[in-house]
């Protein structure tokens, strides 16, 4: 194999293709990217066993062929070169030779034989969806995906859903849920739940020139076209919980504030928790005043806001985190707070009732 490719596009597409590469893998080769070269056009493809990646290149093809590259190094090499052009040549005992410049390097490649087959996806669900909105609902929840598989591994991932017109994001980790909601054209029904890490390589493809992204879901699989990219995963099967059930029907308590002012609230009170230890903040509310502190073995720490309270004088223990991450989700001015007491989990909603496209729920901490 010998091509003659732009620096910029080759670094950029490893440098994105990375992370579908295996890590510490027991098989060497799946640490590389697979190059094909043929006639003016280089695809490249990464895969882990759990998701992959292609993207074409054009490139000046003197040579067809087939190699591997570990891709850490490669982008290595990349980053440094200052050519504009990058020429790579293998020969038959897997030498790569790598010239940009007055700059040459002499790596070792692996077989392209050994590689293994990249899963595809012929039938399934075809979906067109916004990239700037799939972004925002992605980051709108996927904080909430839980980073542990332990005995539930369907809680690692988003479950997305179109039912009547709506597209749905869910994700639940046991201790808070988040929603969120928006209209899309499209009639079929279809429900499907993707692992948080390959949502997460998802959204790093999409720029502001993905206006579209397009989706292909299978019994087993999920593919998404962005930019030039193919990026396929393997869906998490099983049942998904019923959050629904989890969701109160009615409150007996409700505030309103203004989403900035309580970030900025929780954030100042928050300097004193070290993430050692998840000590809680403690939220006071009563008619028209809400008194946030926390007391740590750094010292102690307290904010008052003025609000309208509904409903009966209580106090509660929150986890910091969990309640700043929701309210930077949030991304509207003002919130609703709905509470069943202390012991029950707070609801947050967009103030206009009417805005359904966002629902955070956090549950409480114990307070000493």
């Amino acid at each position: 194999m010998k091509i003659r490719v732009e620096r910029s596009l080759l670094l950029d597409a490893v440098l994105k293709m990375q992370k579908t590469v295996g890590s510490k893998s027991s098989m060497p080769v799946l640490e590389g990217i697979l190059f094909s070269a043929e006639k003016g056009l280089l695809t490249l493809s990464s895969y882990n066993l759990e998701m992959g990646m292609k993207k074409e290149i054009y490139a000046s093809c003197e040579e067809e062929g087939d190699i591997v590259i570990n891709a850490r190094l490669l982008a290595d090499i990349l980053r440094k070169l200052r050519g504009l052009d990058v020429i790579i040549e293998s020969d038959e005992r897997l030498v790569c030779h790598i010239k940009s410049g007055e700059a040459s390097f002499d790596i070792m490649g692996m077989q392209a034989s050994d590689y293994p087959e990249m899963p595809s996806l012929v039938e399934g669900e075809n979906l067109i969806i916004n990239g700037e909105s799939f972004c925002e609902m992605v980051k709108g929840t996927i904080f909430a995906v839980s980073q542990i598989e332990g005995t539930r591994p369907i809680l690692t991932g988003i479950n997305i859903s179109v039912k009547d017109g709506i597209l749905q994001f869910v994700a639940i980790d046991g201790f808070r849920l988040a929603i969120r909601r928006q209209k899309i054209n499209i009639e079929n029904n279809i429900e499907f739940i993707v692992s948080g890490k390959a949502l997460n390589e998802v959204v790093k493809l999409i720029d502001e020139n993905s206006e579209n992204i397009e989706i292909k879901v299978g019994k087993r699989l999920i593919l998404f076209k962005i930019s030039g990219y193919v990026f396929i995963a393997r869906l998490l099967e099983g049942e998904f919980v019923n959050f629904e059930k989890i969701i109160p029907n009615e409150y007996n308590q409700k505030t309103t504030l203004n989403c900035s002012e309580m970030i900025d609230s929780v954030e100042r009170v928050s300097l004193l928790i070290n993430d050692n230890f998840s000590t809680p903040i403690r939220c006071a509310f009563s008619t028209e005043e809400l008194i946030i502190s926390c007391s740590t073995a750094l010292g102690r720490a307290k904010e008052k806001m003025s609000i309208e309270l509904f409903g009966e004088n209580f106090e509660m223990g929150l986890n910091s985190r969990y309640l700043l991450e929701a309210l930077k989700a949030s991304e509207t001015e003002k919130i609703n707070f709905k509470f069943n007491g202390a012991n029950a989990g707070v609801t947050i909603t967009p103030a206009d009732e009417e805005n359904n496209e966002m629902l955070y729920l956090i549950m409480p901490m114990r307070l000493k």
